[in-house]
């Protein structure tokens, strides 16, 4: 199954989080088609999910395949029960670089669904994708088809500021 961005809403706008409030200037909506591209970019993302009713991030390594996320985790701990047929949520950013001080910031809902049928294993173990940890170990594949892509990028880097660590937040 190969996924298209026009189906994510009315003409895939980006929907979600800013669709009730403009934004700022300086930052530009991304359409879901450009997000999947970015994604595309990057290696490493982060995956959302629930545990024991509490949510959870962790890190991982995914490629983008037929326009779904693609990770890998180890069967049987509880982030491999968290994402088998649940809602989760994948995000992935860059904060640019000094030659090109693009940042933007991506976010992927959807259900999380291990691959089970042997095409869909053979062709995600010919995947450039490792796992974040657990080499060797992480042999369960898991797809998330967007249901819902939200992006934005700021094109100008903010005035650097000075941050304090004083252990107290706020």
């Amino acid at each position: 199954m190969t996924f298209d961005p026009s189906s994510i809403g009315p003409g895939a706008p980006n929907m979600g989080l800013m669709a009730n409030n403009p934004p700022s200037e300086g930052v530009e909506v991304i359409a879901a088609a450009e997000c999947l591209n970015l994604l595309d970019s990057v290696s490493v993302g982060r995956v959302g999910v629930t545990i024991e009713a509490l949510p959870a991030v962790f890190p991982v390594r995914f490629v983008i395949s037929n326009g779904a996320v693609i990770f890998r985790t180890v069967p049987g701990t509880k982030f491999d029960a968290a994402t088998a047929e649940s809602v989760v949520a994948f995000e992935a950013d860059a904060e640019g670089t000094a030659t090109d001080p693009t940042r933007w910031s991506v976010l992927v809902r959807g259900v999380a669904s291990p691959l089970t049928e042997p095409e869909d294993l053979s062709a995600a173990r010919a995947l450039p994708l490792g796992s974040w940890a657990w080499e060797g170990r992480a042999d369960r594949f898991v797809r998330i088809y967007p249901t819902v892509i939200t992006g934005w990028r700021i094109a100008e880097r903010a005035p650097a500021r000075e941050h304090a660590r004083t252990g107290s937040v706020g």
